[in-house]
């Protein structure tokens, strides 16, 4: 579960708006999730992001977003958790579903920001997920900043119902640098 708000979470970040092309830098990229367990929320992040995003905020319709990141690299904290989260076919499998996917249809202004629409894949299960974020810039740096959740049956992680939480909450935080 946690691997999949982490994969989400690193989806959404790579496919925040920018003006014209963007560089992550994925070593200070931040994709934490968070998830009802059984002693309390289990918090959780990933590493490995990939990406390649086009943004400008005066056309949209040219932007995009392909993200990815390493599933392998999930972290809870607790090491067997880790890697019981890694191993099984009821979590990640990550040697048959090595890295988890994000890719936008469309970026939309909206009230608070952005939106990124666009298919995130995990598990080979592939969803229509929308991520709000926002994004700063400054003299040729900025930072993507987004969170949303999923549904952890949407992707088959974990057991349905259980005392694992319903829902995995996924933040983002990319910074990046115009290329």
């Amino acid at each position: 579960m946690k691997t999949l708000l982490f994969i989400s979470l690193c989806s959404i970040l790579s496919g925040l708006p920018l003006t014209g092309n963007w560089t992550a830098d994925a070593g200070k990229a931040k994709i934490t999730f968070t998830v009802d367990g059984p002693f309390g929320d289990v918090h959780g992040s990933f590493s490995g992001l990939t990406s390649e995003f086009q943004f400008d905020e005066k056309d949209l319709a040219k932007s995009s977003i392909s993200a990815s990141i390493d599933a392998g690299t999930v972290s809870s904290g607790v090491g067997l958790r880790n890697t019981h989260l890694r191993n099984e076919e009821q979590w990640l499998n990550i040697a048959k579903y090595p890295r988890i996917h994000f890719k936008s249809t469309k970026i939309e202004k909206t009230a608070a920001g952005f939106s990124a629409s666009g298919t995130l894949t995990l598990k080979n299960i592939s969803k229509p997920i929308v991520i709000p974020f926002t994004f700063s810039s400054s003299a040729g740096s900025g930072i993507f900043k987004g969170q949303f959740s999923i549904k952890r049956e949407d992707y088959n992680l974990g057991k349905k119902g259980g005392s694992v939480g319903e829902t995995i909450q996924i933040n983002i935080e990319v910074p990046v640098k115009s290329s």
